[in-house]
């Protein structure tokens, strides 16, 4: 028989249940629920890059869980629950899109953002980048922070203009390897190659982080294409030259463009 409650409220009403009887779900914590949060939004992402619409539907569920779960544990110190969580967002929401609930005027995507900047600093954020967490993985947190300053003016004119900031950091890096053993000076002039990289491909539309992830999913793919193709020939890897194992790679390719 279909149960005919709410989804959502059933989802409160196991909550509720699993907290007072379960105990794995009584010990949670904040704390002890952040890292898998974590895990759980890099689940969503690979389910995203790899299109499966019903991973990404139950990887949606487990997030939603953990919102679920973190608004449930602050309610039982009387902090704030559900309800408080989604009328924040609401207000929020609101607040940010005045040209759809007030009188702003906005002429594209590019005055939406800068808006919200200024909403942002108006709200009590004392600078523009205050808003980028600290914890973010150093490649997101570049594009974030790229992103933030092109919100208040502070971008450059064209992706031409971005090229060539990046072909002069490729070879201020590379006078840098040739003349120098500090590998202090080395890993700061590369750290500023990956930041023009990444500025680049917030110009030519391309996310970095899905970008080097399509990358890393192609070349898992050809290299256990590559051992497959051993296995199958009973042939050892570490027995082989680079050369033979460049002749298999060349077929994998095909198999991974």
């Amino acid at each position: 028989m279909m149960n005919k409650t709410p989804p959502f409220n059933r989802l409160l009403t196991i909550m509720d249940e699993l907290r007072e009887n379960c105990p794995w779900d009584q010990k949670q914590t904040m704390e002890s629920l952040s890292h898998l949060t974590i895990e759980e939004t890099y689940e969503l992402v690979d389910s995203i890059l790899d299109k499966n619409m019903d991973e990404i539907k139950g990887e949606l569920g487990d997030l939603l869980l953990h919102i679920v779960f973190y608004s449930k544990i602050a309610s039982e110190t009387n902090d704030f629950d559900i309800n408080d969580v989604i009328n924040s967002i609401c207000d929020k929401l609101i607040e940010r899109h005045p040209h759809i609930y007030g009188d702003e005027i906005v002429k594209d995507e590019k005055d939406v953002k800068r808006n919200w900047e200024k909403i942002k600093l108006k709200n009590g954020k004392k600078t523009v980048l205050q808003g980028v967490p600290k914890s973010l993985p150093a490649m997101v947190k570049a594009t974030r922070i790229q992103e933030k300053v092109k919100g208040v003016g502070f971008d450059w004119d064209n992706k031409d203009q971005v090229f060539d900031k990046v072909k002069e950091e490729f070879s201020e890096l590379h006078q840098e390897i040739k003349k120098t053993n500090n590998q202090l000076k080395i890993e700061k002039e590369f750290g500023d190659v990956l930041f023009s990289m990444i500025n680049y491909a917030r110009f030519i539309g391309v996310d970095p982080e899905s970008a080097l992830e399509r990358t890393n999913k192609k070349f898992i793919g050809r290299f256990n294409y590559l051992e497959q193709e051993l296995k199958t020939n009973n042939i050892d890897l570490m027995n082989m030259s680079l050369e033979e194992m460049d002749l298999i790679w060349d077929k994998s390719k095909k198999k991974f463009p």
